[in-house]
This record gives C-alpha cells, sequence and structure tokens, in this order.
C-alpha cells in the first residue's frame, strides 16, 4: 500500500522556534514577522520525508484580519503562504502543495461560522488565490456539516482536487465537534466529488474511534492528529490564543507512528501531523512507512 505523507503542524512548530508569545493571529503572525521560519519548517518537513507542504494560510481569513486592520492584506498574505511553500517544494526537487483553508469564525466553534452561502464566497475567494500556486484544496478542521457544506463549494469553485478534513470530539470521536455523528459527512464526498476525505486536529485515540464509521467510501481516507492534552474550555472563548492549551508529553514520535500504523490497517492512505506534531513524528513516520 502507498501512503502518502503529510507535513506536521506549523503554527505551534513556528511559536516554539521563535520563542515567539502567541497572538491571536497565530501563524498568521510568522507571515509577518518571520516568513523565513516559515520556508525553513516547509523545508524540515520535506527534509523529514513529507510529500506534501501545507501552505500556512490556515488563520488567513478575513473574520481574523479585520480586529486587527489587516484585512487588506487579505490576498497578498495567501500569496506569500502559497510562495514560501512553492519555493521550498522547488528547492526539494520534488512534492505537492496544498493550499490550507481553516474555519472561519473560531476553530471547533461551528457556532460561529457564517451562513452556508456567505462561507462558499469567503472559500471561493481564497479558492481563487490559491489555485495558480497550489496542487490540492484542503479544507481543514471542519467540525459541522454545515460547515464543511460552506468551504467544500467555496473550493470546489476552483480548479484543484479538493480534501475535506474534519474534526472530531476530543471523548466520542464518531462525532463531529458539533455534536453530530461524523456519517453525516459523508453525502459531501459524491456530492462535491472530493478527493480524499481525512480527519485532524483531534486526538489520535478518538480518531481510532473515528475510522471504523468512515471504511469503505471508495476515496483515499487518512488522519492527521494533534498532541494537544485537550482542546481546553477557555480556548473556545473569544480572544484566547493557544497559551490555553497544553500540549501531551506522552506522544513522541515512535507512539504517534503507532497510532499511524493502527490507522493505515483500518485503510488510511494519507498520514500527517497536526497542531505539535512536528519534523521528528514525520521522520519517524517515513522511516516505518515509506523505507528506501
Amino acid at each position: 500500500m502507498d501512503i502518502t505523507l503529510l507535513d506536521g503542524g506549523l503554527g505551534q512548530e513556528l511559536l516554539a522556534r521563535s520563542g515567539s508569545v502567541p497572538t491571536e493571529l497565530w501563524s498568521t503572525q510568522f507571515l509577518l514577522d518571520h516568513p523565513e521560519l516559515v520556508r525553513e519548517l516547509h523545508r524540515d518537513y520535506f527534509l523529514a520525508g513529507a510529500d506534501i507542504a501545507t501552505t500556512n494560510s490556515y488563520a488567513i481569513l478575513r473574520d481574523r484580519l479585520s480586529p486587527f486592520g489587516l484585512e487588506h492584506r487579505f490576498a497578498e498574505l495567501h500569496q506569500t503562504a502559497c510562495q514560501l511553500a512553492v519555493s521550498a517544494r522547488d528547492e526539494h526537487g520534488q512534492g505537492l502543495v496544498a493550499g490550507s483553508m481553516g474555519p472561519c469564525g473560531r476553530s471547533y466553534r461551528p457556532d460561529l461560522a457564517p451562513s452556508i452561502e456567505e462561507a462558499a464566497e469567503l472559500y471561493a475567494e481564497i479558492a481563487a488565490i490559491q489555485e495558480p500556486y497550489v496542487d490540492i484544496f484542503l479544507c481543514e478542521t471542519m467540525s459541522s456539516v454545515a460547515q464543511a457544506r460552506g468551504a467544500l463549494m467555496g473550493a470546489s469553485s476552483g480548479r484543484r482536487p479538493v480534501w475535506l478534513a474534519v474534526s472530531i470530539d476530543d471523548g466520542e470521536g464518531t462525532r463531529l465537534r458539533s455534536g453530530e455523528a461524523i456519517t453525516e459527512i459523508l453525502p459531501l464526498l459524491s456530492e462535491f466529488n472530493l478527493a480524499a476525505l481525512l480527519i485532524n486536529c483531534s486526538p489520535p485515540e478518538a480518531v481510532n474511534q473515528a475510522f471504523p464509521a468512515l471504511a469503505g467510501q471508495g476515496i483515499p481516507m487518512g488522519a492527521y492528529a494533534n498532541g494537544f492534552v485537550e482542546i481546553a474550555p477557555d480556548y473556545l472563548q473569544e480572544g484566547a490564543t493557544v497559551d490555553h492549551l497544553q500540549a501531551r508529553t506522552n506522544l513522541g514520535p515512535e507512539v504517534y507512528a503507532d497510532f499511524a500504523e493502527g490507522w493505515i490497517k483500518q485503510g488510511a492512505t494519507i498520514i500527517g501531523g497536526c497542531c505539535e506534531i512536528g519534523p521528528a513524528h514525520i521522520e519517524e513516520l517515513a522511516k516505518r512507512f515509506k523505507p528506501g
């Protein structure tokens, strides 16, 4: 079985490398202050064995930029994020670039998402900007059916394959963070002719629970879990930054790869990491699942 390796998390790794204090702009802050660190991280993931670089555009959303007076730089920041990933890929000499499209409103809070129709317009705008640079559109951390639908409507307006990544409940992996059963996402696969379905930014234990419910859909599936202890309630409040989230100490590269091995046995062919999963984890995945 051929395994495609995604990269790992960007925002948390960039925070660790820079020693910066987290802001509400999160990973976007590094496009403004330290773009060279973003390119270096893409490079390091390729060197670790990743097949795909995910653009640092997850949090480049108009509703996240406007409180800081940066909405006018929306297109420029997307272009910069894409160019950094493409540059690292070109230097590496092979690989793909996935254009990240994160959730409007707030991560893990689908109740704050705009209407499906409004979201479709927002994501179509992102798709138009990213299309000249990327090979895949990756709608990430979608936490409800409606939130996923809005993103997919927009992304599908472009001419790149669309991957959907959903985030599931920390303790009950058969449910989206909205409380909906994860199986309620399945009609979207054929409706939007998706090229892949993934689970992201959820505990690996929850991913274990989710995969049996998603088996046999006829499209590539996979996962890239996070390394947080939990999505703390304090983080879900307005104005919170990632310093409300705590990294696990029991999820080193070998342990994470053990989880990934279980996902592969359940049919996963796309594996990577999300927040707190870094280059060392991807290197272990490559060593174990892409030898030689």
